[in-house]
């Protein structure tokens, strides 16, 4: 039998002291890792949350500026539209699809035999094309044979597809105000424009803009200045 004295008894109960408070450390430890993980992972969910606020911000930023570009061109630059009848025969047909021009006229003034956009006074979202003939404070009639004369002498001009048969309000001398224009289909008898009191003399405020460019059908692609 072994006989354990004080001192040895002594420096086991620190040994068993020693081991307890170490086992104490490593539980400490084991929680700190613990805590270290559950903050980690807060900071993943925190961050993937900030990441989906500024993908969502993004996203905003992007469509609201496309929808400010698209305003600018079609209110500022340009827009398309499609012709609806025939009163532009041959030139341009019905279901063509047009890029209109809305920036030329803020540089300089429509010229004759532009085709052009403007507003139908009497329905509400419905415009109509046409070309130019007579210019501001021009005089403009046409005769019984269906000749135009502007100030007196006879327009030289190959657009009408037909002798005019009807000459309406143009029958007599039309005297065009400081900034009217006299416009006409080229479907000259299938046409409702200047020559009646629907349409009548148009102002430069209303034109929308000029018929720039034809993109559809693709098979008659082209500037709408070379179609004749």
């Amino acid at each position: 039998m072994k006989v354990i004295d004080f001192n040895e008894e002594e420096q086991i109960k620190k040994d068993i002291e020693r081991a307890r408070h170490n086992m104490r450390d490593v539980e400490d430890l084991s929680d700190f890792g613990n805590e270290k993980e559950d903050k980690d992972s807060q900071k993943d969910d925190d961050s993937s949350k900030d990441s989906l606020v500024k993908e969502v911000i993004s996203v905003i930023i992007n469509v609201l500026v496309c929808f400010f570009i698209v305003f600018i061109i079609t209110h500022y630059i340009g827009q398309r539209t499609v012709v609806s009848g025939s009163s532009m025969e041959d030139t341009l047909s019905d279901k063509d699809n047009l890029i209109v021009d809305k920036i030329s006229y803020r540089i300089h003034d429509p010229e004759r035999f532009d085709v052009v956009v403007f507003p139908y006074q009497y329905e509400e979202d419905t415009y109509y094309i046409k070309r130019i003939i007579g210019l501001p404070g021009e005089v403009v009639r046409i005769d019984s044979a269906g000749t135009i004369y502007i100030n007196g002498e006879p327009l030289d001009e190959n657009y009408g597809t037909e002798v005019i048969l009807n000459s309406g309000l143009a029958s007599n001398e039309i005297l065009l105000g400081p900034d009217e224009y006299f416009v006409l289909g080229d479907n000259r008898n299938n046409s409702t424009d200047s020559r009646f009191e629907s349409v009548g003399n148009i102002d430069g405020d209303d034109i929308v803009g000029k018929a720039w460019l034809r993109v559809y059908p693709f098979s008659k692609f082209g500037f709408v200045d070379n179609i004749e």
